[in-house]
């Protein structure tokens, strides 16, 4: 701003340097004020996974980072078999059952016979492969490189017999169903998967 053309206070006369600085220091704490009082923007989701079948892995994984690519604040609480996801020896022994799912081109009879939840997730990998989709493994990178909170319930932990030390890198571990309830309910979008 020119020193030379001075602004008009609200009496119509010219204000000096100090009480235009001093003006401009009032409506920036007014701005940090207002901004303050709205509060943040950010849109919050959290995601329950309670699954740990290869085709229930994805769901969770993609959603999640979706919505952390949109720049919102995300949530994934595993628990009991939705824990196998964030299990880094299991996570890539996931099987896809053949059993009871109506989306399987076999009968219930010939899908009960062993070693078909191997061949159906055979099939789907395979799928997955030609079509360029993300793996399992590469969607949990991806969501923890885009901030995504993986959480690993600690009670399924103990359950399961678990220790800490198996879960990828960056997951959060010793989370309370407590913790889980309170972003929850401060999550503008609740999922349960």
């Amino acid at each position: 701003m020119s020193t030379d053309t001075p602004s008009a206070g609200a009496d119509g006369e010219p204000m000096s340097e100090d009480a235009l600085q001093e003006r401009i220091e009032e409506l920036e704490e007014k701005v940090a004020s207002l901004e303050t009082e709205v509060g943040d923007d950010q849109k919050k989701m959290t995601i329950v996974a309670t699954q740990g079948t290869f085709d229930m892995a994805y769901p969770p994984l993609i959603l999640a980072s979706t919505a952390a690519a949109f720049g919102w604040d995300v949530v994934v609480f595993h628990t009991f078999w939705g824990l196998d996801i964030l299990h880094e020896e299991k996570s890539s022994d996931l099987k896809l059952s053949a059993v009871g799912n109506p989306n399987m081109p076999m009968p219930n009879a010939l899908a009960a016979l062993p070693g078909m939840d191997r061949m159906a997730t055979r099939m789907m990998e395979n799928k997955i492969d030609e079509n360029g989709t993300a793996t399992i493994e590469e969607l949990i990178e991806l969501s923890l490189d885009q901030g995504v909170d993986l959480q690993a319930c600690q009670m399924t932990i103990e359950l399961m017999e678990y220790d800490e030390d198996d879960f990828y890198d960056g997951v959060t571990t010793g989370v309370g169903a407590a913790t889980a309830l309170q972003h929850m309910a401060e999550s503008d979008i609740q999922l349960l998967v």
